[in-house]
């Protein structure tokens, strides 16, 4: 390990002279200039240099001592190019004894630095921008010591704030940061709702700037640290205990994680060794979520992924605890407001003001999270898994969420905008049209009549039925309502919840399905067991199985709602008939009992399963007698016949529900249910994608149920579509060898004249 030539004085007596510079009169290019020699002289370096960004990816030459001065403003870099550049455009440290063998060394003649060998240089950050990159140089070949590393990272802190403050680069250069110039930063994520927005960022939980950085009085800072550590922990017991923890799914073990974390020795005690450098409390721990940050960067493996996304939240808390500052608090939003955040639960969704609100961007979630549902439910454009979102955008930047294409684009320029609004535009004009039709039959060119069914779970859902021109319910997760209290809802509620769905759907069918709770779908009054893959577990009917109290509890709230009208009630996640004939039994007892108490029993009663499970699907003669319908759940059926879970970010795209052994697989299903006389429908999202809508009316399903957004575009697609003649096509297709159908499906729209 090599000796560090750090002034014995160490990063302390560094810290101050930077105060003293930056407390100073004089202008800022003096600043800097006063900066590098500060910094060579305590380093003992021979060469100082900062580098700035420039518009268009530039990084300028800013100030130096060792190297030729008339560089100064005239040497540029691009972000990438050199040493430097590759600093700027990884954002992380670069240490090396020998930087001219380096295969990314660009030498410039005019500075003069040919004869220095070791090159240790940091990245000055800002808000998550990379605004600049400081430097040391030595003629003799060494490696920077760990403690020289930090020392500059923290000097790096205070530099990020000079170039902050606009004086030395025009603001909307600095506001910028890396990104080119001309054209905005385009970043792929997940769609996880449809649809295309333009607004101002919120951030969800907004990020504290910390402008005080450097310390007094080393002892009161600690006190300080000691004091926020123990609020955060109380706050942190007091989420744990309180009732209105939302229905985000595990949020529980989350708060219980955060609550180990903000426990953990380690994290404190970098913190303190931080504070030690001279750092005030909140900047020390500021300085250790930036290391933390860079470590991310470097892990492939999701579980240390998200444990170290958790600490980077929780030092988000601690800094607002040593600040002093309220937490999860809403901003106030824009006109135009897109939220952004980390992960987000769905009640929390909620409370953002929707005349205002027109879309999210989350670090996190998938198509199946409970956000997402809400979110289509509502008609919000999502996009999803866009890693460091939140430390890449600052409150009130313009964005643009195209979940069309997978896209968000950050600080566009005008034309950009324009090409967006214009989109934007065409898709109101669309969806006016969509009005326009809801009375319209949903039936194809050739007279095959489909029955179109939404989604829903919330009382906000229901006026979507008349909206839409839906024929009914399809799917009414009654899972929500368990979800959101932290005790068992009490008959009155539920049957009160039950009846308002039948009074709003009037006419219309609605199918009921039982709990589905379990895996992802934690209720906070039932204690559960840890389980290596919770999606394979104990849940749904399982659990309603294993806890009768449960079901027959909620069945008999729905038979008191149902008072004279027609009830069906759908089970899920059914493996085997004997598992569907013990539902029914409970069942059959609760309407027992509703007769001998002389309660009005239904009008009619239809009793039918999910089919997600795939073995199901090999026992379908044995449960046709027994069922009055079947809808397959595509979701989980999906995810299990491929064995691919389906909130893994790794596996989205690595199977199609188009391809010819899923479309296969569901045409068996649906022709022999068919044949059998029992009424088959789909309810998972493949059912609201119209190419994916179209293809299973090839097989011959003929009722889907979707969000109710998604209502519209299929309608207009099966009004366009001869369903025969696609079926003819389709049968051709499902021998091929392709991983999916989906260009073939879709060229054969496009050649007919389908509307997609």
């Amino acid at each position: 390990m090599p000796v560090s030539p750090l002034n014995p004085a160490g990063p302390r007596l560094l810290l101050r002279r930077m105060r003293e510079v930056m407390a100073s009169p004089q202008p800022p290019q003096q600043k800097l200039d006063q900066m590098v020699r500060v910094i060579a002289n305590n380093m003992v370096a021979e060469v100082c240099s900062i580098y700035l960004v420039r518009a268009g990816d530039i990084l300028e030459l800013f100030a130096t001592v060792g190297l030729n001065p008339e560089a100064v403003h005239k040497t540029n870099l691009r972000v990438g190019e050199g040493l430097i550049g590759e600093i700027a455009a990884r954002g992380a440290p670069l240490n090396l004894a020998d930087a001219q063998s380096h295969a990314n060394f660009a030498y410039r003649p005019e500075t003069g630095e040919d004869i220095y060998h070791s090159l240790m240089g940091v990245p000055v950050i800002r808000a998550g921008r990379v605004l600049g990159v400081l430097a040391v140089q030595n003629v003799t070949q060494r490696l920077y010591t760990e403690e020289e590393t930090e020392a500059l990272q923290t000097v790096a802190m205070v530099l990020a704030e000079l170039v902050g403050s606009g004086e030395l680069i025009d603001p909307s250069e600095v506001h910028e940061g890396t990104f080119a110039q001309g054209h905005p930063p385009k970043i792929d994520g997940i769609a996880l709702a449809e649809g295309i927005a333009i607004g101002q960022v919120v951030l969800h939980e907004p990020r504290v700037q910390v402008t005080h950085l450097i310390a007094e009085d080393e002892t009161v800072e600690h006190e300080r640290l000691d004091e926020a550590l123990r609020s955060l922990r109380s706050s942190l017991d007091n989420l744990l205990e309180t009732s209105d923890l939302g229905i985000e799914g595990d949020h529980f073990d989350v708060l219980e994680t955060y609550r180990m974390f903000a426990n953990d020795r380690g994290w404190i005690e970098k913190i303190r060794d931080a504070i030690r450098g001279g750092l005030t409390a909140e900047a020390a721990v500021q300085r250790v979520q930036v290391d933390n940050r860079v470590r991310m960067a470097k892990i492939t493996d999701l579980y240390l992924r998200e444990r170290l996304s958790d600490l980077d939240d929780l030092a988000n808390r601690l800094i607002r605890h040593l600040m002093g500052l309220e937490q999860g608090v809403v901003a106030e939003l824009y006109d135009q407001t897109i939220v952004v955040a980390r992960n987000l639960g769905p009640t929390e969704l909620l409370d953002y003001d929707r005349s205002k609100l027109r879309g999210l961007i989350l670090a996190e979630g998938t198509p199946s999270s409970h956000v997402a549902i809400i979110a289509k439910a509502l008609g919000i454009p999502v996009i999803g898994q866009i890693e460091g979102i939140v430390g890449l955008v600052d409150p009130g930047d313009q964005i643009i969420i195209d979940a069309m294409t997978e896209q968000v684009f950050l600080l566009p320029t005008q034309d950009v905008i324009d090409v967006y609004e214009e989109a934007i535009a065409v898709r109101e004009q669309r969806r006016a049209a969509y009005a326009q039709h809801r009375d319209l039959p949903a039936i194809t060119k050739d007279g095959v009549e489909m029955g179109l069914h939404i989604n829903a779970g919330l009382l906000v859902d229901l006026p979507h039925l008349d909206d839409t021109g839906a024929h009914g319910i399809g799917l009414f997760r009654t899972e929500f309502q368990f979800m959101v209290g932290s005790t068992f809802p009490r008959h009155d509620a539920q049957r009160e919840l039950y009846s308002r769905v039948l009074d709003a759907a009037g006419d219309k069918p609605v199918i009921f399905r039982t709990l589905d709770i379990g895996s992802d779908k934690v209720v906070p009054f039932l204690e559960r067991p840890k389980e290596e893959n919770p999606a394979l577990g104990w849940r749904a009917i399982r659990m309603g199985l294993d806890r009768p109290a449960l079901l027959r509890y909620q069945l008999r709230a729905l038979l008191a709602a149902t008072a004279g009208r027609e009830l069906r009630v759908m089970f899920p996640l059914v493996s085997d008939v004997s598992e569907f004939l013990a539902a029914r039994s409970i069942l059959d007892r609760e309407m027992g009992r509703h007769r001998r108490l002389k309660h009005t029993p239904p009008s009619r009663l239809l009793v039918g399963t999910m089919l997600e499970v795939p073995a199901l699907a090999w026992q379908l003669d044995a449960l046709i007698p027994h069922v009055d319908f079947v809808s397959i759940g595509s979701n989980d059926l999906m995810q299990y016949l491929f064995a691919a879970d389906r909130g893994n970010s790794m596996l989205t795209d690595r199977y199609d529900l188009l391809s010819p052994g899923a479309l296969s697989f569901l045409a068996m299903i649906i022709n022999k249910l068919t044949e059998g006389g029992v009424s088959v429908s789909l309810c998972g999202e493949a059912a609201g994608k119209p190419v994916e809508a179209m293809a299973l009316i090839g097989l011959g399903l003929r009722n889907l149920s979707m969000t109710p957004a998604s209502v519209g575009p299929v309608k207009e697609m099966i009004r366009s579509l001869d369903a025969g003649k696609l079926r003819a096509y389709l049968l051709t297709l499902l021998q091929l060898p392709d991983h999916s159908l989906r260009s073939k499906l879709t060229n054969f729209a496009r050649d007919h004249g389908v509307e997609l």
